[in-house]
Order: structure tokens, then sequence, then C-alpha cells
């Protein structure tokens, strides 16, 4: 008897075609045109791209925050909408926006009491996810208390904690200095690895997006379109050697040079 091939999974993301236009002072502004776009399910893929390229717009439309004003998106298969009703998608901010009369744990419990429509409880409890991070010690720390980075980890265990299949990150980084955001790059490569979550992070850093991505999708401006799709051939497990490689050398040269026409 011939086996039977098992059905491919469904995208993460799809686009096609997606265009995103907002009406300003009479006129008609295109932030997104004709944006093709497939992600897999555990793939990790960074935005790269000039200010104008509608980075954070496209995160914002995958998110349900804003809607496509043409083509289609789909989110595992289902609309924005119907991936966000059913908690399927979590976003990370630049601002970590803790709220400072709760602690890092309970901070992290937030998305599991909050409103009707509040987070399922998903495999790793809070304290578990804390861990996860690194940050084990400091569930009962005060954001006060906390560095930057740490903050932002605790931001990440937040958006974990109701077991999203998509997460979104829109430049969670910028405001570190260099050497803690390396650490915490290498911090999200293994947490990723750990939870299996597809993460679309928008960064401006051309080594961040080296660094952390399988793929970049580097974006052009005015109208924001896709400019070209970058395939990343490091190491899974990517250290802070990894930065000295040939081939990342390699792969930021050309990001650089790509970006430099956009």
């Amino acid at each position: 008897m011939q086996a039977v091939a098992a059905p491919a999974l469904v995208p993460a993301i799809r686009a096609r075609q997606a265009a995103v236009r907002f009406d300003s002072t009479g006129r008609s502004i295109t932030a997104l045109q004709d944006i093709d776009l497939q992600v897999a399910q555990g793939e990790f893929l960074t935005l790269l791209g000039p200010s104008g390229s509608g980075k954070s717009t496209l995160l914002r439309a995958i998110a349900d925050l804003v809607p496509a004003s043409s083509g289609s998106i789909e989110v595992l298969g289902m609309s924005p909408h119907e991936a966000r009703v059913r908690r399927d998608i979590a976003f990370v901010f630049q601002d970590p926006a803790l709220l400072p009369w709760r602690s890092a744990l309970q901070n992290v419990t937030l998305p599991l009491q909050v409103g009707g429509g509040a987070s399922r409880p998903g495999p790793r409890s809070p304290r578990e996810l804390l861990a996860m991070v690194g940050l084990q010690d400091r569930a009962d720390a005060w954001p006060h208390q906390l560095s930057g980075g740490q903050r932002q980890r605790v931001a990440l265990a937040r958006a974990l904690v109701g077991a999203p299949r998509v997460l979104l990150m829109d430049e969670p980084f910028a405001a570190l200095d260099e050497m803690t955001r390396e650490r915490v790059q290498e911090e999200l490569l293994r947490v990723w690895r750990q939870a299996g979550v597809t993460i679309l992070f928008v960064t401006h850093s051309i080594q961040e997006a080296a660094f952390l991505g399988q793929r970049v999708l580097l974006l052009a401006a005015e109208p924001g379109r896709v400019r070209e799709q970058v395939r990343v051939d490091l190491p899974a497990d990517r250290t802070a050697a990894v930065r000295d490689s040939v081939e990342f050398v390699r792969v930021t040269a050309h990001l650089r040079r790509v970006l430099a026409s956009c």
C-alpha cells in the first residue's frame, strides 16, 4: 500500500497582494503596496527597511490593529481578526509597558486576569516563563528595580503566557545599549527554540536582523513594498561568535547594499 503524504502545515502568515492605505487631510496615503509574503509555522522572520517602509504597519495589519485596504492577509489560515479573538497572536512593543504597581511575576500573570477575553493559560506557568527568560530570581522585583533588558524580558514572558502561536515584536530592543541588546538577542533565540512560536521581528539594525532571522524581509519605502527576501545560513544555535563569522559578515554586507538602494 502506498504511503499517504502528511498534509503540509498551514502557513503561520500569508499575505497576497496586501495593501494598506490611510486617508489624511483629504488624500490617500499608501503605507503598504502589493505585499506577498509567506511565513512558515515556527519560523523567525526579521523585517528590515528604512523609515516609511511600513514595517510596523505590516505587523499591525497582521495583528488586526489596522485593516488591509486590498488583497488578503491570513494568520494560521484565518483572518487576522479571527486569530486575534482566538488569542493566537501576541505583540511586544518597544516600550515594555509594565504596570509599576505590579511585580515582575504579577505583570506576567496580568493577561490571564483582565477582561472577559482573558488569555487562556498556556502549558507553562507565569513563574516557569520567568525562568525561561532567565528571571526566576526576580519574580518579586518591581519594574523600577529591573534593568531595561530585564523589563523587556518580563514583557516577553507576559506575551507568551497565553501560548500564542504568532509573536509580533516591534523594535523591542531599540532602547537598550549595545552589549545588553546582544545578550537579550541571544536570550530571545533560546526562548524561541523552547517555545516553538513563530516570530516576526521589526528592527532598524542590520546586525540584529541578520543575527536573529532565519530570513530577512527587506522593505523599500514610499510606498512600503517587498524589496528582497534574504535567507540567513547561520547555525540555529547562534552565539556571540557567530557575529565574527564569514557568513555573518557576508549577509550584513549584502543587506547594507540592498538598503542603500531602497
